[in-house]
């Protein structure tokens, strides 16, 4: 009998990094440099519980790539974390931040246990504990490594790594900036909490934007009317649905570890949330069907399907039955590479999670800055651009003899807020890397977004290296 295989993100990663090399022309060391980890530090520390036990736990944080410092990533905590998983989604935040154009290196970290079975206290202790030791390796700072939420970890999380890493740094002004993701009063940053869901609506937007890539699909072009299922209904998944529903589009499914909804009238985002977080899951929600095997849901008809919960969720056990015509990786390495090429061998869009999901970071480069400079974003200029649109409105009225409403006023003279301008640079961001990517498919006649989206990735890499003169 053959033993099965144990699937590897990060084999996947490396495949995916294989294949867009085949149409460069890349020193092979210089490959093989890229693709491999710098720095992998695994600990076990004990936990003393409540009740007097101890247990020990395993961390992680590897650090990818250091081509460019710090390095980011987050840190997830979940029964699942092991190496190849962290080294796996570190790769994947290296390719990721050189195709937005963040100057990061990509690292990742994580804890192995279920959140869910520890109380606050416990988790606070974990989390302090777990930043000690990334404090005596060096392993975290702002100008060093630079962690963020992940799965299982949130702005609380981020509130006590922060904590303790300023106890142990009390001289370093900048301390603020060895974590992002932090709640507002620890000076994180407006608009970060749906930065990734936003990211992956504007990417999905632009996609469907293109009328020759959708006219190859068989669908017009907008969000609109378009049928979509969701998988994932955290943070990511959420704020992907809502800002999906509110462009237009219709949600006619989300999938969760505990069973799916599925109505193909549409589902009040907003509402099943609610029902969600009161009842900690779907069944018994009054409106369309509960589906117990949420992951057949994967497989139902819709144009845009959008794993957000874990990877390794499409595999080529059930990527030739995938109905959608767009799949967009909200998750990181939701489809598996086997599957990836089936995908488009079957003619399916897959715009890569390398791209769509990148809305975290960019906002968390943002957060980042921010903790650097010491000033809100828009806090110099926000003033002096209302009193320029003040008086500009009463040039206009003296002008025309007519008198804008108090509420055309507010509207017109309000100055940006910090939110405003981290999502115009978000959008910005996001718009830009996809058409690069998607002109890179086209110029180099390949099928794959994904193989463009890693080309472009090694190319800024590789040009990290060669201008050091480290490779040829």
């Amino acid at each position: 009998m053959t033993k099965k295989t144990e699937y590897s993100l990060f084999d996947d990663v490396c495949g995916f990094v294989d294949e867009a090399a085949r149409h460069m022309d890349l020193h092979p060391g210089l490959l093989n440099q890229i693709k491999q980890c710098n720095s992998i530090y695994k600990f076990n520390f004990p936990l003393r519980n409540d009740d007097g036990t101890y247990e020990t736990l395993t961390g992680y944080r590897i650090q990818h790539s250091h081509h460019k410092l710090p390095v980011k990533g987050g840190i997830r905590y979940s029964e699942h974390v092991n190496e190849d998983e962290v080294k796996g989604l570190a790769a994947l935040m290296t390719y990721k931040c050189a195709l937005v154009n963040i100057p990061f290196g990509g690292a990742k970290g994580g804890v192995r246990m279920d959140p869910l079975k520890y109380n606050a206290n416990q988790l606070e202790r974990i989390t302090r504990r777990y930043t000690s030791e990334l404090i005596k390796k060096k392993f975290i700072g702002p100008a060093i490594d630079v962690p963020a939420p992940d799965y299982g970890t949130g702005a609380r999380e981020m509130a006590w790594i922060v904590d303790t890493f300023e106890a142990f740094n009390p001289e370093l002004i900048n301390a603020k900036g060895c974590v992002t993701g932090k709640p507002l009063s620890q000076h994180g940053i407006e608009g970060r909490n749906e930065a990734t869901g936003m990211g992956v609506y504007i990417g999905i937007r632009e996609a469907v934007g293109v009328e020759e890539d959708m006219k190859e699909l068989g669908l017009t072009t907008g969000l609109k009317g378009k049928n979509i299922i969701i998988q994932g209904f955290g943070n990511v998944g959420y704020h992907s649905a809502l800002y999906l529903r509110e462009a237009g589009a219709k949600i006619v499914g989300v999938a969760e570890w505990n069973g799916g909804i599925w109505d193909e009238a549409g589902i009040d985002v907003k509402s099943l949330k609610e029902y969600q977080t009161k009842n900690k899951g779907f069944k018994g929600y009054s409106r369309g069907e509960f589906i117990k095997e949420s992951k057949e849901l994967l497989i139902y008809p819709c144009d845009i399907l959008v794993p957000a919960a874990l990877e390794n969720q499409i595999t080529k056990e059930n990527a030739s039955k995938i109905q959608a015509k767009i799949v967009g990786e909200a998750a990181n390495g939701p489809v598996t590479q086997e599957a990836s090429n089936i995908l488009l061998e079957n003619g399916v869009m897959v715009i890569p999670d390398m791209y769509l999901n990148a809305g975290g970071v960019t906002v968390s480069y943002f957060e980042w800055l921010k903790n650097l400079s010491r000033v809100s974003f828009g806090k110099l200029e926000k003033r002096y651009d209302m009193e320029k649109y003040r008086k500009l409105m009463s040039t206009i009225e003296n002008a025309t003899g007519e008198s804008f409403t108090d509420d055309e006023k507010e509207g017109l003279i309000s100055g940006a807020s910090e939110r405003d301008l981290v999502i115009s640079g978000l959008e910005d961001t996001m718009v830009a890397a996809y058409h690069s990517m998607n002109k890179t498919r086209k110029d180099k006649n390949i099928k794959s977004l994904r193989t463009a989206g890693f080309i472009l990735a090694l190319e800024r890499i590789a040009i990290s290296y060669t201008d050091l003169g480290i490779f040829p």
